[in-house]
């Protein structure tokens, strides 16, 4: 069972899109993926996020709202990680509104679960990433002045920000109930705790498109991603070396259901093993 999170904040336009296209992926890969739930974490929007979430919901792929009064994507996808729904699935993904990864992502997330990986990852940073990027220059040289920093939380992760990453559900509910951040930089906080409860990450190759309309703005949101980068650094301070231990539990816990695919679609250079 495989439930994905969307945390979204006045996407009432582009959300429809989005899982309108997710509905035909997921029909046409059922065998595959086995059921689909989709939660969309309404971060208290003004408009009419939740509405349009609703109406998308259908046999084939049930839509469910969360709703979470906390503001900042970070709170949106602890919230939807912590439903009940979703921690009670064999894998918890989490996506963003837009649907700038690729869904084909999901395929290799997938196969890379059954061979091993507690964690898969979208990277941006890895060869045979494909990246359409249209933004401005003050972007691009904050965006490489926040991933050197974030490199010295998570120094084997070329990309913590890709808003795409697949969890087993017994490690996604591990993890996610200490989260303390709640802005953008949260991805980086909940890599540390993966890698501190001994999981191990693999980092998959995508499609990314720079959709215009993003609620990230550099100008409004940058400082306080920095700040929010130094709190996490403090915060997870005594976490330290990975315990291996409590990954292979979870693993144990939850064994993937379908039997694994023979061959890996992409290759495994780009994952990191938690346990030492």
């Amino acid at each position: 069972m495989l439930h994905i999170v969307i945390p979204a904040y006045n996407e009432e336009l582009r959300l429809p899109r989005t899982l309108r296209a997710l509905r035909r992926f997921v029909t046409a890969r059922r065998t595959v993926l086995g059921p689909v739930t989709v939660l969309v974490v309404d971060n208290a929007s003004s408009d009419g996020t939740a509405d349009a979430a609703r109406a998308a919901s259908s046999p084939a792929m049930p839509v469910r709202v969360v709703r979470c009064t906390t503001r900042g994507k970070g709170a949106a996808v602890r919230a939807g990680l912590l439903a009940v729904e979703a921690t009670d699935a064999d894998l918890v993904a989490f996506m963003d509104a837009d649907g700038a990864t690729d869904l084909a992502a999901f395929e290799a997330a997938w196969v890379r679960v059954h061979h091993g990986a507690d964690v898969v990852i979208g990277s941006r940073g890895l060869e045979g990433s494909v990246a359409d990027v249209r933004s401005r220059r003050v972007r691009t040289a904050g965006a490489a002045a926040y991933r050197r920093i974030a490199r010295r939380l998570v120094p084997e992760i070329a990309d913590t920000q890709c808003g795409f990453k697949v969890i087993r559900g017994g490690l996604a509910r591990l993890v996610a109930e200490p989260l303390g951040a709640r802005g953008f930089s949260f991805d980086v906080e909940l890599l540390v705790r993966l890698r501190a409860a001994g999981a191990r990450i693999d980092e998959i190759p995508v499609t990314w498109t720079d959709v215009p309309g993003s609620t990230f703005v550099p100008a409004r949101h940058g400082a306080g991603a920095f700040a929010e980068l130094a709190a996490i650094a403090w915060r997870t301070r005594h976490l330290g070396a990975p315990v291996a231990g409590r990954a292979a539990w979870v693993r144990a816990q939850s064994p993937m259901p379908l039997p694994a695919p023979v061959a890996l679609p992409v290759p495994l250079a780009g994952s990191l093993v938690g346990e030492a």
